[in-house]
């Protein structure tokens, strides 16, 4: 009796989680900067304070986590020596963190260049001021993602030989 379940590499719903894909993190850059760009210019933007700096570090600290946590898993998934083994719940968890600090990281990327390019307009003493912290912190949204990103990508499990042996034992696929 065959079973009329699919692959378990092909669920008919679409329920599969994969990887982050380029164009939604672009969609969510290009929207976010677009809000941003939308709000400061209604807004009298001199009666706004100065933009902070913690969002910025916040940023930075989140991207040297999520890089640190890349090298560490993906050294433990290797099974490099003096590296215990990872836990498989522990690397679901960062795909997940991983996913989120992309998207929210894009999102943050959209605002501050969104927020930078309004600056760069506007003529005002206060503009000025704020230009660094708003050029920091798109470079800092921009670490972020990098860093989601890489972090995603180190908890893919290697491809082993006998993996490659089934793939091409297959019919109808390359």
């Amino acid at each position: 009796m065959t079973s009329s379940r699919p692959p378990r590499d092909r669920e008919p719903d679409g329920s599969r989680m994969g990887p982050t894909r380029f164009s939604t993190l672009l969609v969510a850059v290009l929207a976010a900067a677009a809000v941003a760009w939308l709000l400061i210019s209604s807004f009298y933007y001199s009666g706004i304070p100065r933009l902070p700096w913690l969002p910025v570090v916040t940023l930075a600290g989140l991207a040297v986590l999520e890089a640190y946590a890349a090298v560490n898993t993906r050294g433990r998934i290797e099974r490099k020596p003096g590296r215990e083994p990872v836990n498989p719940l522990l690397v679901a968890r960062f795909v997940v963190l991983a996913k989120a600090s992309a998207l929210a990281g894009s999102i943050f990327l959209g605002f501050y260049i969104g927020l930078t390019g309004w600056l760069f307009v506007e003529p005002t003493n206060a503009a000025i001021e704020d230009r660094p912290a708003a050029g920091a912190g798109a470079l800092a949204a921009l670490a972020l993602v990098a860093a989601a990103l890489w972090l995603e990508r180190s908890c893919r499990v290697p491809e082993s030989d006998d993996d490659a042996d089934d793939r091409a034992d297959r019919p109808g696929r390359r």
